[in-house]
C-alpha cells in the first residue's frame, strides 16, 4: 500500500470538515478520504441513523429478506437519476458498481467489446481494470473484455492543443466514428466514461462532448454508462451528476464514495430493462446492508436538505478563482481546473514545462506541515486533486486556499 507523506500520519479524529493526527495535529481536510467522507466529520444525523439502526440488533440480513432502508434509499436515487424506469442495485464499492454495470450492458447487447476513455480509472477488479487507461493502475494485459480507448481527456496532447472546444469536440467524434469503422465489430456493448477524471488528475471533457458521442452512439444502440463515483451528489456544483452538464441522461450511472459518508456503498442506476435482462440469479451479500443504507439514506437527506450542490459552487468559485488569480506569477504551475468542489493544480517544471512529479510531491509535505490535507495523482504523477467535504463553509475555503497559495509559493521558490 501507498501512504501520502514521508512521514506517514495517523488520523485519530474528525469534526466538521478537520481531522486530528495521533500527534494531536489538526488539518483541514481538502481529500476527504478520497471524496469519501462527503459532509463531513461527526455528522449528527448520520451518527444517528447509524445508531438507531445499531440498537435495533439487525447489522445484516441480506437481500433474501426486505430491507425498508434500502427500498427507500433506491427509490431516492432512482427519482434523481433522471433515468426512465430507472431500478437500483446495491453494491460495496465503486469498483463492484462498475463491474455490474459493465455486466448489464454486455448481457444487453450480446457483445464484449466497450469502450472506455484515455486517463480513465473504474476500479481495480479484473474487469474495471480492463477499462481504466492509466499504466500505473493496470496490472497486466489479460482483459475479459474487448476495449477501445477514445480521445476527450487529453487536450495537452500536440494534435489537440489549442484548439477551441468545438473543434475539439468535433475531432473527438470524427474519432470515435473512425473507431467504430475500423476497429470493432458490430454490436459494441457500451461507453464507459467519468464525466471528471477521478484518477486522472481531474481532467474533463469540454461540456457538450457526451453530447455528441451519445448521438453517434444512439445510432448503434450503443448504451453510455456515466461513472459518477466522484463526481456524482452535487460535487460539481453546476449539476447534481456530472454528466448533467453535458445535458445527456445515460442509460446506467453508477455512484459509491460519497453517498454512505464513510460507510461502504455503492450501485448502479439503469433503466429496468436493462436491469432485468439478466437471467442468473444476482445478489450483493453486503451490498446495500441495513448500516450501510442507514447512513446513506441520512447523507443523502443532508445533501439534499441543505443544497450542498449551491454551497459546492459558491465555494468552489472562491477557491478554484483564487488559484488561477495566483498561478498567473507562479511558473510552476501549468493549469487549474475543476468544478465546484472538485479542483486540480497541475505542476511543470518551470524550465521544461514538462510534469513535475516532485515537485507535487514537495507541496504535499508543505501542505501537510501548514495544515491542509490535499491529493495528489493524473497521468504522470503531478497534479495535486483536491475534493473537499461540500460542506466547507466560506471562511474554510478561503483559509484552504491561503494555505495552497502559500504552499505553492514556498515550492515555486525552491524551484527557482
Amino acid at each position: 500500500m501507498a501512504l501520502y507523506y514521508n512521514e506517514p500520519i495517523e488520523i485519530v479524529g474528525g469534526k466538521g470538515n478537520r481531522v486530528v493526527d495521533a500527534n494531536g495535529k489538526s488539518y483541514l481536510d481538502f481529500f476527504a478520504g478520497i471524496l469519501t467522507n462527503m459532509i463531513g466529520y461527526d455528522v449528527p444525523e448520520v451518527r444517528e441513523a447509524v445508531e438507531r439502526q445499531l440498537a435495533t440488533g439487525v447489522v445484516h440480513t441480506s437481500t433474501l429478506y426486505l430491507l425498508r432502508g434500502q427500498v427507500e434509499l433506491a427509490e431516492k436515487i432512482a427519482r434523481l437519476s433522471g433515468i426512465p424506469d430507472a431500478k437500483v442495485f446495491f453494491t460495496n464499492s465503486g469498483t463492484e458498481a462498475n463491474e455490474t454495470a459493465l455486466l448489464l450492458a454486455t448481457y444487453a447487447r450480446g457483445s464484449d467489446q466497450v469502450l472506455a476513455m484515455r486517463q480513465s480509472y473504474h476500479g481495480r477488479s479484473f474487469g474495471a481494470i480492463s477499462v481504466t487507461s492509466n499504466r500505473s493502475w493496470k496490472n497486466n494485459s489479460l482483459s475479459p473484455l474487448n476495449v477501445h480507448f477514445l480521445h476527450g481527456a487529453d487536450r495537452h496532447l500536440a494534435q489537440f492543443r489549442g484548439m477551441p472546444d468545438a473543434d475539439y469536440i468535433a475531432a473527438c467524434t470524427d474519432d470515435l466514428r473512425h473507431v467504430l469503422a475500423t476497429a470493432v465489430s458490430k454490436d459494441v456493448a457500451a461507453l464507459i466514461a467519468e464525466p471528471i477524471q477521478g484518477v486522472g488528475g481531474f481532467t474533463a471533457a469540454p461540456d457538450g462532448l457526451f453530447a455528441a458521442y451519445k448521438e453517434v452512439l444512439d445510432e448503434e444502440g450503443i448504451l453510455f454508462v456515466s461513472d459518477e463515483v466522484q463526481t456524482g451528489w452535487g460535487r460539481t456544483g453546476s449539476a447534481f451528476w456530472g454528466i448533467q452538464n453535458h445535458g445527456v441522461v445515460p442509460d446506467m450511472i453508477t455512484f459509491a464514495k460519497g453517498l454512505g459518508n464513510g460507510f461502504a456503498i455503492g450501485g448502479v442506476v439503469a433503466r429496468g430493462d436493462l436491469m432485468d435482462g439478466p437471467q442468473a440469479i444476482g445478489l450483493s451479500t453486503f451490498g446495500g446492508n441495513p448500516i450501510a443504507t442507514a447512513a446513506a439514506n441520512a447523507t443523502l437527506d443532508y445533501v439534499l436538505d441543505h443544497d450542498l450542490q449551491a454551497n459546492a459552487a459558491r465555494t468552489g468559485d472562491i477557491i478554484i478563482g483564487g488559484l488561477r488569480e495566483a498561478a498567473g506569477r507562479l511558473p510552476v504551475v501549468g493549469d487549474v481546473r475543476g468544478r465546484g468542489l472538485m479542483f486540480a493544480v497541475e505542476l511543470i517544471d518551470p524550465a521544461t514545462g514538462g510534469p513535475a512529479p516532485e515537485l507535487a510531491a514537495r507541496f504535499m509535505e508543505e501542505t501537510k506541515r501548514l495544515g491542509l490535507l490535499a491529493g495528489k495523482g493524473g497521468l504522470y504523477g503531478s497534479t495535486l486533486r483536491m475534493a473537499p467535504p461540500l460542506t466547507l463553509t466560506e471562511d474554510e475555503a478561503r483559509e484552504g486556499l491561503g494555505i495552497l497559495v502559500t504552499a505553492l509559493e514556498t515550492v515555486n521558490d525552491e524551484a527557482r
